[in-house]
């Protein structure tokens, strides 16, 4: 109850004093801090009791966010508020009402936190490393974001936005909690990716801004750098290996070299090599992977020529796993045969043959008398010589006092055989002179002189015969036989022989002799067919041609036979053989002529044995070539031994030797040419020429080095000495070599130590000498000069300078111009100084401005001055001029400024055409008509920018495509309607579509045009935009019937549209004014006819009914275009229907016509017979009114529905003087006129005058319809003569 005693002070004061000064009560408000400059914050409200007018102000520091409106105390915003910065402000509030002190008062704003702040986060760069065997699950990383809001707005949550890279198949690797730590999803692999960058979105819980809820973010990238580790085993390197070393060659040979990498590549661990086999003759260099060969290598005893190593290669550390990290490879040997072994006789028969021991003694039969050819019976003699190809090719031959009556079959074996003696002189076999026939038989090794022959002793047992035997048509058959032939293969169908005996005598069975032949041959014993025998395997290369006898015996035991010569033809199933090797050295410079000798042991003379040879693609296959027939080889250039990599000169060349058989089968052989050197390279100075510089008085003798090279390979050819050439100074000097590397010396130039150098009484600054280098390996000395010069020097006492002081450059943008653009010039008049060019500072601008740090690692300054591009990302559009502030400094300057004035070098960055025009974004909607779209018509803009300078920025627009998507969903590509008109603004073009042909006015839909836009510079960039040009058809034209002329129309035409647009917010279109004459007229008064249509800018039309609306419901408009002659809306001009369809029209509109007239008739006499009592009443009302006089007329407005008039003779309804004169309508007979001051007959709908109001003074209709009568009243001129009744308006008439 204290507070209403305190109100009552006031009041007591102002008693006491007459006037109470103002109160204010106010204290605190609150103003959100997103509140826009010029709108309300709060308003001060004061009172003052004597109700006189106050005025308010503010002050103090913190008014500078407000003004006040002195008079209403609304308080509006002058300047932005900033919750953030300044939550509570302070300010004095006066109020005074002119009488009183003025009362001041302290009021505190309180800011409201709005949500105006995005999150922040807090230490960027984020960037971080991993292993690659993190455990998923594990915490990478923490991100760390701020909002400077307040409440639910300060809230930050986070969320990865994007994996780069492959997105799609890497997001669900990380996920982040709440806390903003970044959790490891999955496994990562350093082999499949190295990096990934993150996306990160932070964002708050949203609050007000502006009256609308909105959510602040911010984006940020996470680098996540995958480290490698050890996990992945090694790899070997152009598998699989092979090789080939001659048997017997000196042990630590070169066969071949395997090479191994780690393939964890971030790790590149080093690689011990070992070979896991078990006694091979092979060792290898744990280090280099070269395998040598390490034991005697005998081809003969070894298992396999070619012998399997397993090479293993492992890597210094353990995996991650605690384990050894090794891989294995195979490497095959092959070991060359040397003919090192002569071919030996064994008893056996082939393939059984074991060749473990040798036999000398061989025992056989043969009937006496046996036809030439055929063999010794019971004999199996096998040769064989282990060597291999070439080197096991032996001859056998006869010798011995029977030699003559036998020979040897077959004569040439190669490696192994199976040897027949076979009778050459069948009447030396004869048992009546020996029983024992005896031979020697030799097999010579012609390859192997030294170890050549084995001889074996045949002892041939003769078989006595009988005289009665069948007889042979022919003693001797050829008979044919493919080798590798299945058993059972037919030969011969029947070798039959005839015995003239009878009887059992002369039955004849067939049998094949020797019976050694039986595992080969076979033949029928009745039909004498000659056929492959059951596990016969025929192989021409160990035998080509069988000798058999065909035995016929008789009943009575006798024989007779037949020679069977059996010759098993060839099938390609030999690979050639290459004879010897082919080791051959030779001088550099000489030709390498060789010829590659190979044989093939399928049958000669045909193309499974015809030889081909070619050298094999390889590191010198181009510098030889081969005679593909002969295999004569030889080089194609001269062979230099300094092109040669190799330390011992040799070079292999792989020559593969085929043969032509189907298919065809090849061998390979290496051939390696030793390159010998000799000196024919003579020195050459590194240098062109030589210049030094030596203090004077310098207590250092020495002067500098000249180094020159001599590029022959031993080193008596590429000795250097070096010496002096005897001229002008060279007294004064002394020269030493010493050798640097193989082919590399240095001359070491020393000042003689009896010679004094004074600078300042030197004649001579400088001395010229020549250099000479000498190699005198051979009679003729090979020696090459240089020129050196050699410079006194004072001391260093002045600044060096850059020369100009401002340079420039021009560098084209993007990676374009790599490596030395520019040599910064610098000088020092000192004679012997050393400059060093120093970059200090790096601006970069953009149009004369600055832009930032952009460039600064885009160019690197070289000390020598070079300045070097070093970035790919040169970008015009970026940054157009870098400055470098530069400083020369002198590394020799003994005393003052060692560092020269700052100069500038200006590089400017020239565009190129890198980037594609950029549609700039289309407001609104493009709408054409196409009935009254001319040609060159605009009916659609495009703009577009291209950051590109010179010809690379200007742009040209063109039509690229145009379809019409009609209304019923069909769509169709149209040519030639539009074209496109380029225009350039401040670097922003305008392309203006027009109209290009004659456009479709029945079509209904839209164009959808297609514009490209295009740059002026190679490489053209295009970019394309779409709009959308709403069509307006002709059902949407309208007709507008005026009682005015044509002319009339034409000349108010601006007006018309001015008012028609006003209401409709339409544009409007007109189609045509003419005649009434040329047109149906829904009206006779009609004189001319507008057609137009009312397009609004979305695209859409008005229809007559719409139009029609409009108007009627704006009674202003309604009145302004009825002044312009307005009197009729309906559609547009249609065309003629047919005579039916009007017949029908007629019918029905006599038909309405007759309903309507029965209907006016029966309503004009209901209104007649009313308006008549109403007249009569208004007749006594105005004769009660004249017997009135003025002082005691009543005064005011009028009854509505009644002709009251005042005491002054005036309408009070229309406040015009009444002329009594004239015929006030109340006779029966003048209903077809309306008078002016009556308000009971004037029905027709015109509209409002814009003054009525005014007009009309106080007075004020109650009735709408009456407003529109007395509208009508005041724009008729001859009010008791015109009337606006037209009863043929339909809805769609004014």
């Amino acid at each position: 109850m204290a507070q209403p005693s305190l109100l009552l002070l006031p009041f007591l004061l102002a008693a006491a004093s007459g006037n109470t000064p103002p109160f204010l009560n106010m204290t605190i408000v609150y103003v959100p801090e997103d509140l826009q400059i010029g709108e309300v914050a709060f308003q001060l409200i004061a009172f003052d009791y004597d109700g006189d007018p106050l005025t308010y102000t503010i002050r103090d520091a913190d008014a500078f966010y407000f003004n006040v409106d002195k008079d209403t105390g609304v308080v509006t915003l002058r300047n932005l508020l900033d919750r953030e910065s300044q939550a509570r402000l302070t300010i004095t509030v006066t109020v005074n009402d002119g009488v009183n002190d003025e009362v001041s008062k302290k009021l505190t704003v309180i800011v409201e936190d709005r949500n105006d702040n995005a999150p922040v986060f807090k230490g960027l760069p984020y960037e971080t490393s991993i292993p690659e065997n993190m455990m998923a699950g594990s915490i990478i990383y923490t991100v760390s974001a701020t909002d400077a809001d307040t409440g639910n707005s300060a809230k930050v949550s986070y969320s990865i936005l994007e994996v780069i890279p492959d997105n799609a198949k890497n997001f669900w690797l990380f996920y982040i909690l709440p806390n903003g730590s970044m959790v490891l999803n999955g496994s990562l692999d350093y082999a499949t990716n190295t990096f990934y960058q993150l996306k990160i979105l932070a964002k708050d819980g949203g609050g007000l801004l502006h009256g609308v809820m909105v959510v602040q973010n911010s984006t940020t990238y996470l680098s996540i750098t995958v480290l490698d580790l050890p996990n992945l085993n090694p790899r070997f390197l152009n598998e699989p290996y092979s090789g080939s070393v001659p048997e017997n060659c000196p042990l630590g040979v070169t066969v071949l070299t395997v090479t191994a990498m780690d393939r964890d590549t971030g790790v590149n661990d080093e690689i011990f090599y070992s070979i896991t086999n078990a006694s091979v003759p092979f060792a290898i260099n744990t280090t280099t992977g070269i395998i040598t060969v390490s034991g005697w290598l005998d081809r003969e005893q070894l298992p396999s020529e070619e012998v399997l190593l397993e090479v293993q290669a492992r890597e210094k550390n353990l995996d991650i796993h605690g384990m050894v990290a090794q891989a294995t490879t195979l490497v095959t040997i092959l070991v060359v045969d040397v003919n090192d072994n002569k071919p030996e006789f064994y008893q056996c028969s082939l393939p059984s043959c074991n060749f473990t021991e040798s036999q000398s003694n061989f025992t056989g039969s043969i009937i006496e008398h046996s036809s030439s050819k055929v063999p010794v019976s019971n004999l199996s003699i096998v040769a064989h010589d282990p060597d291999k190809g070439i080197n096991s090719t032996f001859e056998l031959y006869l010798q011995g006092g029977s030699a003559s009556a036998f020979t040897v079959s077959p004569t040439r074996i190669v490696g192994t055989g199976e040897v027949q003696i076979l009778v050459q002189n069948p009447s030396a076999v004869d048992y009546e002179i020996s029983h024992v026939m005896v031979v020697q038989l030799i097999a010579n090794d012609t390859g192997n002189p030294a170890n050549c022959c084995s001889v074996a002793t045949v002892t041939i047992d003769l078989i006595d015969t009988n005289d009665h035997f069948p007889e042979f048509p022919q003693s001797i058959y050829s008979l044919n036989v493919m080798e590798n032939s299945p058993e059972g293969t037919v030969i011969a169908p029947n070798i039959t022989a005839y015995d003239p005996d009878s009887g059992a005598y002369g039955q004849i069975t067939y049998q094949l002799l020797p019976e050694t032949i039986h595992g080969t041959f076979t033949v029928n014993a009745t039909s004498g067919a000659v056929l492959v025998a059951t596990g016969a395997s025929l192989d021409r290369e160990t035998r080509s041609i069988y000798y058999a006898n065909i035995q016929a015996k008789d009943g009575g035991g006798m024989v007779s036979t037949a020679l069977l010569e059996i010759s098993v033809l060839d099938e390609n199933d030999n690979a050639p053989i290459v004879t010897g090797s082919y080791f051959i050295s030779v001088e550099e410079g000489q030709n390498v002529s060789t010829q590659i000798k190979a044989i093939d042991n399928d049958e000669a003379g045909t193309p499974n044995s015809k030889l081909g040879f070619r050298i094999l693609p390889g590191l010198f296959s181009n510098n030889f070539t081969i005679n593909e027939t002969t295999g004569q080889m030889h080089n194609t250039e001269p062979l230099d031994r300094e092109a040669l990599d190799d330390k011992d000169g040799q070079l292999v060349v792989t020559v593969e030797v085929y043969d032509h058989g189907v298919p065809p089968l090849s061998t390979l052989v290496n051939v390696t040419i030793t390159v010998g050197d000799i000196n024919d390279n003579t020195p050459v100075f590194l240098e062109q020429s030589y210049e030094f510089s030596i203090f004077e008085s310098s207590a250092d003798s020495f002067v500098g080095s000249v180094v020159a090279t001599d590029a022959d390979k031993t080193e008596i050819n590429f000795r250097i000495s070096f010496r002096l050439q005897s001229g002008s100074g060279s007294s004064n000097f002394l020269i030493r070599s010493y050798k640097l590397g193989p082919g590399n010396y240095s001359g070491q130039l020393s000042l003689d130590p009896d010679t004094t150098m004074d600078y300042d009484t030197l004649q001579q600054k400088s001395f010229s000498l020549v250099v000479l280098a000498e190699n005198t390996a051979t009679d003729s000395i090979r020696d090459a000069s240089v020129p050196v010069v050699v410079h006194i020097l004072d001391v260093n006492d002045e600044p060096p300078s850059i020369v100009p002081a401002s340079q420039n450059v021009t560098v084209s943008e993007n990676g374009t111009q790599q490596g030395l653009v520019y040599t910064v010039g610098a000088a020092d008049p000192d004679t012997n100084h050393s400059l060093v060019i120093e970059k200090l500072q790096v601006t970069c601008l953009k149009d004369s401005t600055s832009a930032g740090d952009v460039c600064w690692d885009w160019f690197v300054l070289l000390p020598n001055g070079s300045v070097l591009v070093n970035s790919s990302e040169i970008d015009f559009e970026l940054c157009d001029t870098v400055k470098l502030t530069l400083r020369a400094e002198d590394l020799y300057t003994e005393k003052g400024d060692r560092y020269s004035k700052n100069g500038t070098l200006t590089i400017n960055i020239k565009d190129i055409n890198d980037n594609a025009p950029v549609f700039l974004p289309v407001s609104g909607t493009f709408v054409v008509v196409p009935e009254i779209s001319p040609v060159d018509l605009q009916v659609a803009t495009v703009r577009a920018t291209d950051v590109d300078s010179g010809l690379g920025g200007t742009i040209t627009f063109s039509i690229f495509k145009v379809v019409f998507m009609e209304l019923s969903g069909n769509n169709r590509t149209l040519e030639n309607l539009f074209k496109v008109v380029t225009t350039v603004e401040q670097n922003n073009y305008s392309g203006s579509i027009q109209v290009a042909s004659n456009l479709d006015s029945t079509l209904k839909g839209q164009y959808q045009v297609t514009v490209m836009a295009q740059d002026g510079a190679a490489p053209q960039h295009t970019a394309q935009t779409v709009l959308n040009i709403f069509a307006v058809d002709q059902s949407y034209r309208i007709r507008l019937q005026f009682v005015t002329s044509v002319e009339e129309v034409q000349s108010n035409l601006e007006e018309i549209k001015a008012a028609l647009t006003l209401a409709t917010k339409a544009a409007v279109y007109v189609v045509g004014i003419y005649s009434a004459e040329d047109s149906r007229a829904a009206w006779a008064q009609v004189k001319s006819v507008m057609e137009a249509y009312f397009v609004y800018s979305n695209g859409t039309a008005l229809a007559v009914n719409d139009l029609s609306g409009i108007i009627q419901s704006d009674p202003q408009l309604l009145a302004a275009l009825v002044k312009l002659g307005l009197a009729v809306i309906g559609p547009g001009e249609v065309t003629e229907p047919s005579k039916e369809t009007q017949m029908i029209g007629i019918i029905a509109g006599l038909a309405a016509f007759l309903v309507l007239f029965i209907l006016i008739m029966t309503l004009v006499l209901v209104f007649t017979t009313r308006s008549y009592k109403r007249k009569l009443n208004s007749m006594k009302a105005l004769k009660a009114a004249t017997t009135l006089s003025p002082a005691v007329a009543q005064q005011g407005a009028g009854i509505p529905g009644t002709n009251q008039y005042n005491a002054e003779g005036a309408n009070p309804m229309l406040n015009l003087p009444m002329d009594l004169s004239h015929d006030l309508g109340f006779h029966e007979d003048t209903s077809s006129l309306a008078s002016v001051n009556s308000l009971d007959e004037n029905k027709v709908d015109s509209p409002k005058d814009n003054n009525l109001k005014t007009k009309l003074g106080k007075s004020h209709p109650t009735d709408p319809t009456e407003d529109k009568v007395l509208v009508a009243a005041l724009n008729t001129k001859e009010p008791t003569k015109v009337a606006f009744i037209n009863s043929t308006f339909n809805t769609t008439d004014l």
